[in-house]
């Protein structure tokens, strides 16, 4: 199938205890897994959690990918053995220039200190991104005008840049450079929102579901949907964690992949309110349907949690759950951005099955899985 033999496969994973990358890790050390047997690193800025699959991992690696030689230093040990980098690290603020300047410093400091010594293994690297490709600066409001409108979904690879800046575009150049520069190969990979199991990643829109819903169980308030009418009512899609990992090792060490962005969705399509109900039966909350009065009179789901922070510690010590800060865990802002479109928010995956990957999720199930995965890593009750 065009696949590579990696004798020696050693992956380095950069955001290793984010959604993708405890997916990542768990998928790479399966026996099954293409082009293993893999050894595999792991990195991130702070020390693993106690949630953490670590029988995964043959090493754990903490730096701080914005400090050069922080990572020079973390990263010289195992420069010369690296053959694959999965890139799933991500910082994001309010400024895309700022967002810009933040993740491609990260992601030139990693590749700068891999690429730096006379010897190198480095054969390829998957970034991971996502569909603000195809939206535009979205979370910015400096640059939201009435001109960003975004592509016609089912959103395609091939769509042209839109012209705002974007810190996924700035990534896919600056790997691209590398590429040319240093004979590696490297592949793009655009998630949808992303369903996963982590108390550590940056925009987790599952566990902020989670926390809304086990606050409003615990306090007896009512389960508002915090989006419009047209996206209760028309579709969505989403990227299952463990299908993003699949996608990434399957481009990582399969020829025709090489250079390639890839859309990474589960392949199914829902509405809003079927998640809605979804949720309602696995936290045993009662169905609230859909009502809206005009955009003025959308339940604002940013303003109502702003102040729930203690509720959620209290339910932290009473359930023993492992110790987290609601602002730390939670993502309300683009939830309720995301929420309030007036576009399907659909991609095409014609492209990743024609060129071999045919995996696929089911959306629904697997958000019961996920969610089971969150308790019993102790992070939601």
């Amino acid at each position: 199938m065009g696949q590579e033999n990696c004798s020696k496969a050693v992956a380095l994973v950069v955001g290793a205890t984010g959604m993708v990358g405890v997916a990542m890790v768990e998928a790479l050390k399966q026996p099954t897994a293409l082009g293993g047997p893999w050894k595999v690193y792991g990195a991130a800025r702070r020390p693993l959690p106690s949630w953490f699959p670590s029988s995964f991992l043959d090493e754990y690696i903490t730096f701080d990918a914005l400090n050069f030689e922080d990572t020079h230093k973390s990263l010289l040990k195992i420069s010369h053995e690296v053959t694959h980098v999965f890139w799933l690290a991500l910082q994001v603020v309010e400024r895309e220039e700022e967002n810009i300047r933040l993740n491609s410093t990260m992601l030139d400091n990693v590749l700068r200190s891999l690429t730096s010594s006379n010897f190198t293994s480095l054969k390829h690297v998957t970034i991971q991104t996502g569909t603000k490709q195809y939206m535009g600066p979205i979370f910015d409001p400096s640059l939201a005008t009435d001109k960003m409108i975004p592509h016609e979904a089912p959103f395609k690879e091939d769509y042209p840049r839109l012209p705002f800046p974007n810190f996924y575009y700035a990534l896919e150049d600056l790997v691209a450079s590398y590429a040319e520069t240093n004979s590696f190969s490297f592949s793009i990979h655009r998630s949808s929102i992303i369903i996963g199991a982590s108390s550590a990643s940056v925009l987790n829109s599952l566990l902020t579901m989670c926390v809304y819903a086990v606050i409003c169980k615990e306090k007896g308030f009512p389960f508002r949907y915090p989006g419009n009418r047209y996206t209760w009512e028309h579709f969505c899609d989403m990227s299952d964690a463990r299908l993003l990992a699949e996608q990434q090792i399957w481009a990582g060490v399969t020829e025709k992949a090489k250079n390639q962005a890839f859309n990474c969705t589960n392949g199914d399509v829902f509405a809003w309110k079927s998640i809605w109900r979804l949720l309602c039966d696995m936290f045993e909350l009662e169905f609230v349907e859909f009502e809206e009065n005009g955009d003025e009179e959308l339940f604002d789901i940013v303003e109502f949690m702003k102040d729930k922070g203690e509720i959620w510690e209290g339910v932290v010590e009473k359930h023993g759950l492992f110790r987290t800060r609601m602002e730390e865990i939670t993502c309300y802002p683009a939830l309720q951005t995301a929420r309030r479109f007036q576009f399907q928010h659909v991609c095409s995956m014609n492209k990743s099955r024609e060129f071999g990957f045919v995996g696929y999720a089911d959306t629904l199930k697997r958000i019961r899985v996920w969610v089971q995965k969150l308790r019993e890593m102790n992070i939601i009750p």
